[in-house]
């Protein structure tokens, strides 16, 4: 008991002496001025030297501020757990200490669990130095416990080191099924999936073992091992179950060379570690003085810091108060965490939010003899870098097998299972005909993966590569279809029933190892390479839109389109005008009217308006004038003026006309993936993609495109053909794809144009497994072919096909007019004719009226002469008979009397009359007949006087 309480007498003896040589101190601070530390510790040396240190540490002005004073309060851990704990009420919690500094040997079944479940319910602090179970990290159970060494879970980290370091991208993890094991395969797996992104080495767990500790036999988990392609094996077991499995594995023979094994520390505690086995070591695990060291100033840090800044209050004192619960004690266990101990005794002393100890350093051992264990490399801070980095000297390992070679770590297979799909050109799927049992030369037999009963064949850029691959790499392989016919997409099955997140497609027969790789048009992309691996591309490629080339639509009117409505009202009035002004010039011109040489003597009149207007007409549309031409020197002038008017207008038209409806072709009608039509979701234009594509998932992924994918996502269609074909139909207006495939078709189909700049530029590239052995060798092949010209010579052959320079040819070549652009022209045509037609119509009915009318008026003339006839003749019958009667009263009777007959006739009609005189004025034919019919009369009467006497009754 006196070895308990002297270290304690002296220090308040020299607490005594400090006081009374520094006469002005002066404690202001209402917090306490001495604290107890309490220690439960695995023997008496370490009892002591705690109490030693805390001792020296009062004499440290860095640590210990002045007017305060540590105390050591020490007692030894029990066997009993029970006892352990009144222990710790009795001596430490009654002592008011603050925090429990706790040990325990390294061997045997002692846990420090009593002292954290006692010191833990009041919120005592509590720092274990050599506690390693996985367990004292769960703050629910110990709320207040951290420790200066790590957890056994925490050598996760080390072996993602390693591993990175040797480039090991597929293990296999072996681990008991306690906390320990558990915890050690979620930290690994947590810690190698959140390397940097700069490290192309992700490592992939590929197989799980977990086991029972006390287990007799290990051989079926390794036989389960031996099937797997990884060699490199992870193992986290006791003593006596690692010896169980390193006897099993020697007689499966999987202690040899192309076999790795790396372990924990009690792995390497067996007798039969293999030769060979790499593992790891803490380091100062044993050191229990160092580790005490390292607290006790921790503490006294955090207390330092405490007490400058918050209340401190008396630590509890009684057990049997199981109400009190210290809230200083919360307050200060996180005080202990933020401390850094940057020289300490065990390296660098940090904790992480669990209150474990992190940057702990290791020694990576190499067994290399049966006794022999050797360190090759060390796992420690770098001060200059401020971080953990690991050391290794290979060189210096003793792989298994004795050899000096590193071991590939993998069995690489010779024979693959290689999916594809269909997407032209890359691929392009016939089925085999009942006729046929072999595929053609350039084809690969590709039955669907469900093992249907029709068998297609396969050909195109894909089958192409795959042939040189397998050449080059020198393997063997069988070809499927995809299940589905998709590319692969993350998404919720069973999302009512609250189900996860899973691949369909080509990428789920990846990831549940149905498949070893991908050949086909797989677009690499961050949601892929999270769960396959990728080569590099084989070809590089973006996205684009593919629509139909737009027609100009041709109308009835479409020969009016070169000059706008403007123009031609404009032309129209044009020729208006200059007709009424050449009328006016030549009507008013002094020199309008002259004689012409003409046969008949007669001359030509002025020009009229209508000749006028027929004029410029003619002259507009090129037509021969014949007659109605300006006379005047000043209307031909103009006329002149109008004819070059009308050469400039029919050329400008003409040109025109050829640019409108022959050369011109209208590219496109969208710019690009930022055209507005595309963005702005009211517009009346469709667009899509493929469901679960990559192009999908895209569009997911981007926040600024959100809108346009909601709009998009219920177009989406199942294939990209049926895409394809709809735009071509004209039902789809914008296909959104990968531009390789938009570029073949749009070479195929002259009809077809890709809009705008590419976008979301990726490549395409070969899937594989996770940390498949082929990774490496498929990126180096692709490369070769690259460099080679192979992949410019696929091009050429599949996707380009010589189609482009045809295209460019067709642009350059202009339209064959047909019915449909010169439809109105015709129909001008017809119009006239119809126009003709009706006109003749009008006139004819026209002129039969004319006729009909003239002969009413010559029937009237008629009847009029007919009765003027008659007056006319009367009258001479009776002039007539008054001469004869005068003549034979006279006794004239001699053929003078016809003289004198013709005498009395008017002279006018006697007299020859011009023709241009005929009518009126002169005497009437029928007038003259009649006059002569009477001079007859007359002759007759005088030579047959018998006629005589009865004349006046024949003339009544």
């Amino acid at each position: 008991m006196w070895a308990a309480t002297a270290p304690m007498l002296l220090a308040l003896f020299l607490h005594c002496i400090l006081v009374l040589f520094t006469p002005n101190l002066v404690v202001e601070s209402t917090n306490p001025s001495y604290f107890n530390i309490g220690g439960v510790l695995s023997n008496n040396d370490s009892q002591f030297y705690f109490q030693e240190i805390i001792a020296h540490l009062n004499f440290d002005n860095q640590y210990v501020p002045r007017g305060v004073t540590y105390y050591a309060t020490a007692i030894q851990i029990d066997p009993n757990p029970i006892r352990t704990a009144l222990n710790v009420c009795k001596y430490l919690i009654n002592s008011r200490v603050y925090t429990v500094v706790v040990s325990h040997p390294l061997t045997g079944d002692l846990s420090p669990a009593a002292v954290s479940y006692t010191s833990g319910f009041y919120h005592i602090p509590v720092i274990g130095i050599s506690s390693r179970d996985s367990a004292f990290s769960d703050k629910n159970i110990h709320v207040s416990f951290l420790r200066t060494v790590p957890p056994y879970s925490h050598q996760a980290d080390v072996w993602v080191e390693l591993l990175k370091h040797l480039k090991y991208r597929k293990v296999i993890f072996i681990h008991s099924s306690d906390t320990d094991g558990r915890a050690l395969l979620g930290r690994f797996q947590t810690t190698s999936q959140s390397l940097e992104d700069d490290v192309e080495i992700k490592v992939q767990v590929e197989l799980v073992i977990e086991f029972e500790p006390g287990i007799e036999t290990f051989t079926e988990q390794l036989l389960e091992m031996k099937s797997a392609l990884s060699r490199v094996y992870l193992m986290y077991a006791g003593k006596a179950d690692s010896e169980v499995i390193f006897r099993d594995a020697e007689q499966q023979n999987m202690l040899e060379k192309e076999f790795v094994w790396i372990v924990t520390e009690q792995s390497l505690e067996a007798n039969n570690v293999p030769i060979g086995t790499l593992g790891l070591k803490l380091v100062n695990a044993t050191s229990e003085k160092a580790h005490i060291q390292d607290s006790i100033y921790v503490l006294a840090s955090a207390l330092r810091d405490m007490n400058q800044t918050q209340t401190i209050t008396e630590a509890p004192k009684d057990c049997d108060d199981s109400g009190s619960i210290w809230e200083t004690g919360k307050t200060l266990f996180e005080y202990i965490k933020k401390q850094v101990l940057v020289n300490g005794a065990t390296g660098k002393v940090a904790f992480d939010d669990n209150g474990d100890r992190i940057n702990a350093e290791y020694d990576v051992v190499n067994v290399q003899d049966k006794q022999q264990q050797v360190s090759v490399g060390q796992y420690c801070y770098q001060h200059d870098l401020e971080r953990m980095r690991l050391k290794l000297d290979e060189s210096a390992i003793v792989w298994p097998g004795r050899r000096s070679g590193k071991p590939e770590g993998v069995v690489i297979p010779t024979h693959l299972k290689v999916l594809t799909i269909e997407e032209k050109p890359f691929v392009y799927v016939r089925r085999l005909g009942d006729d046929e049992e072999l595929c053609g030369p350039e084809e690969i037999l590709c039955p669907h993966i469900n093992a249907t009963e029709e068998v297609f064949c396969c050909r195109g850029f894909c089958m192409d590569l795959l042939k040189e691959l397998a050449r080059t790499i020198n393997v063997t392989y069988n070809l499927t279809l995809s299940p589905d016919g998709q590319f692969g997409s993350y998404i919720i099955k069973n999302s009512s029933a609250g189900g996860k997140k899973e691949w369909t497609g080509l990428i789920r027969e990846l990831v549940d190892d149905r498949a070893d790789m991908i050949v086909a048009p797989l677009t690499i992309n961050p949601e892929r390479a999270e769960f396959i691996e990728f080569s590099k591309p084989f070809k590089y490629q973006g996205i684009t839109i593919l629509e139909k080339k737009p027609s100009r639509s041709s109308t009835l009117v479409s020969f009016l389109q070169p000059f706008s409505n403007t123009l031609w009202i404009l032309v129209m009035v044009s020729v208006h005008v200059v007709a009424l002004v050449l009328y006016l010039l030549d009507r008013f011109s002094p020199f309008g009217r002259f004689k012409l040489a003409n046969t008949d003597g007669t001359e030509e009149d002025a020009l009229n308006l209508s000749s006028a207007i027929w004029f410029a007409w003619g002259v507009l549309l090129n037509s021969g004038i014949g007659e109605g031409t300006p006379r005047s020197f000043s209307a031909r002038v103009l006329g002149m003026v109008w004819a070059g008017f009308a050469m400039i207008i029919v050329a400008s038209y003409t040109a025109n006309l050829a640019a409108f409806l022959v050369l011109e072709r209208p590219k496109t009608k969208l710019t690009g993936i930022n055209d507005a039509r595309l963005r702005n979701t009211m517009e009346n234009l469709t667009c899509a993609t493929v469901k679960g594509s990559a192009v999908d998932m895209y569009f997911r992924r981007q926040v600024e495109l959100s809108n346009m994918y909601r709009t998009m996502e219920a177009n989406n269609y199942d294939t990209a053909e049926d895409a394809i074909r709809d735009v071509k139909q004209g039902k789809l207006m914008a296909f959104i794809w990968d531009s390789s495939r938009l570029e073949f078709e749009a070479a195929q189909d002259c009809e077809l144009v890709t809009a705008g700049e590419l976008f979301g530029r990726s490549g395409y590239g070969i899937g594989l497994k996770k940390g498949s052995p082929w990774a490496d060798i498929v990126t180096l092949a692709i490369l070769d072919f690259h460099e080679s010209g192979f992949m410019e010579s696929l091009d050429n052959k599949w996707i380009l096909q010589g189609n482009v320079q045809q295209c460019e040819q067709f642009e350059k070549t202009p339209n064959t007019l047909g019915l449909k652009n010169m439809a109105g022209v015709f129909i001008l045509v017809a119009a006239g004719i119809v126009g003709g037609i009706g006109l003749i119509i009008i006139e004819m009915a026209y002129k039969k009226h004319q006729i009909r009318k003239q002969k009413r008026m010559e029937l009237a003339r008629h009847a009029a002469d007919k009765w003027r006839g008659a007056i006319e003749k009367r009258k001479t019958l009776r002039a007539t008979i008054a001469a004869q009667r005068r003549l034979k009263a006279n006794g004239v009777n001699d053929p003078a009397t016809v003289s004198l007959s013709v005498d009395a006739l008017p002279r006018q009609c006697l007299e020859p009359r011009s023709p241009a005189r005929a009518w009126p004025g002169g005497c009437d034919v029928r007038q003259r007949t009649a006059r002569t019919d009477e001079i007859r009369i007359a002759t007759t009467t005088q030579s047959n006087p018998a006629y005589g006497s009865n004349l006046p009754d024949m003339i009544v």
